[in-house]
């Protein structure tokens, strides 16, 4: 564990404030959910919560359904980073999602773009090398975004069309499905 020197008192609410920067450094939000839990020595550790990380296996399982069917590298992210991987992406399972991936989402956006365009987006935050094509949808539960399904294509011969599109479309509402219950 990393010491901050930041120290905070608790309010007549029970509430504390974590402060500005490190909310920044970690990507915390306004209305984030954050898992609580409690170790032997009186620690009290604060853990972002990632509703779709809970069903990771299940993320995994139909990430390597999407790489079979589509021949692209199927991805699967919550807010944060990505959660499975599949069809040459395993490199990038756990490593963050990119500022524009994640404005994307949080934005709503299907996006279908080649390298070179305007609306094109690296989207890990360390750059993933390569890319020639990107299908992305975002996965939303109960009215709210929790993540992304992402499609990418290395060969430059070969594009992506109204098939992948519709198919990570078809892949983000079932997940956002599967989470609501």
């Amino acid at each position: 564990m990393k010491a901050t020197g930041i120290v905070r008192r608790i309010d007549d609410l029970g509430r504390i404030v974590i402060p500005k920067e490190i909310r920044r450094t970690l990507r915390i939000r306004e209305a984030d959910p954050l898992e609580i839990f409690t170790d032997r020595e009186g620690e009290i550790i604060l853990k972002k919560y990632s509703p779709i990380g809970e069903m990771s296996t299940f993320a995994k399982q139909y990430a390597e359904s999407l790489a079979q069917v589509s021949g692209h590298t199927a991805l699967i992210a919550d807010r944060d980073q990505f959660i499975a991987a599949a069809g040459g992406g395993k490199h990038i399972l756990g490593k963050s999602i990119s500022k524009e991936l994640e404005e994307r989402i949080e934005n709503r956006e299907n996006v279908m773009a080649k390298k070179g365009e305007k609306n094109f987006v690296n989207v890990a935050s360390e750059g993933v090398e390569g890319v020639e094509h990107e299908a992305i949808s975002p996965i939303i539960c109960e009215g709210d975004v929790i993540g992304a399904v992402v499609l990418l294509n290395n060969d430059p011969k070969t594009s992506m069309g109204d098939v992948e599109q519709k198919l990570i479309q078809s892949a983000a509402g079932f997940l956002g499905r599967q989470m609501e219950q």
